[in-house]
């Protein structure tokens, strides 16, 4: 998944500052529908850091049902706190 062309699937841009907030909302909302129809492990874990990004993830419970799929979301958003991201 290139991170430039979620931004044009979902949001209609590779800018993020040039989302609408409209644009945002539904992205957001699109991004849940395929996370949860999506069956592939990486892809999964990949929407899920796309939508933490942008304030709309899905609880760590709900989100994933193996332990080490939860962890390493903990260290994802760890990651992205200490970056400043999120």
């Amino acid at each position: 998944m290139d991170f430039d062309d979620q931004l044009r699937r979902y949001f209609g841009t590779d800018d993020p500052a040039a989302i609408a907030p409209g644009a945002l909302e539904a992205g957001v909302e699109k991004m849940r529908v395929d996370f949860g129809m999506e069956k592939d492990k990486g892809r999964r874990f990949a929407l899920w850091t796309l939508m933490y990004m942008f304030g709309g993830a899905p609880d760590l419970d709900v989100a994933f049902d193996n332990e080490d799929d939860r962890n390493a979301a903990r260290d994802f958003m760890d990651l992205m706190d200490k970056a400043g991201g999120a």
